[in-house]
């Protein structure tokens, strides 16, 4: 738990909202977009085994999510997108891991689903 003013907190949202809206912004522009790709690689360094394809879809995700924590307050969106795409580049890193991602499950049955409410 944090204790903190309601100043202090919402000075603090406005920051993530405006670095959300600059962020979009920039992906709006070629120049923008182009450079916000080749910083994510010093952002994230394991962007490195995400193909170009997987990078703009993660850099979307990514800004997707810190607008909604910015304008939504869904924080974990932000968190959400990070750990997934890492969690893709770790699969795509190790040669074992993506053969077994790839492989197809061959009619094998996964049993039923429970869908919880």
């Amino acid at each position: 738990m944090v204790l903190t003013t309601a100043a202090h907190a919402e000075r603090a949202e406005e920051n993530l909202t405006t670095a959300s809206r600059l962020f979009l912004a920039l992906m709006k522009q070629d120049e923008g977009a182009r450079s916000l790709l080749l910083a994510l690689p010093e952002v994230f360094p394991w962007v490195r085994h995400l193909d170009g394809e997987e990078v703009r879809e993660f850099t979307v995700e990514l800004l997707d999510a810190l607008s909604d924590a910015a304008e939504l307050g869904a924080r974990e969106a932000v968190h959400r997108a990070i750990v997934s795409w890492r969690a893709t580049a770790r699969i795509n890193a190790d040669p074992d891991q993506l053969r077994d991602a790839l492989r197809p499950l061959g009619g094998v049955g996964l049993g039923p689903v429970e869908v919880h409410e």
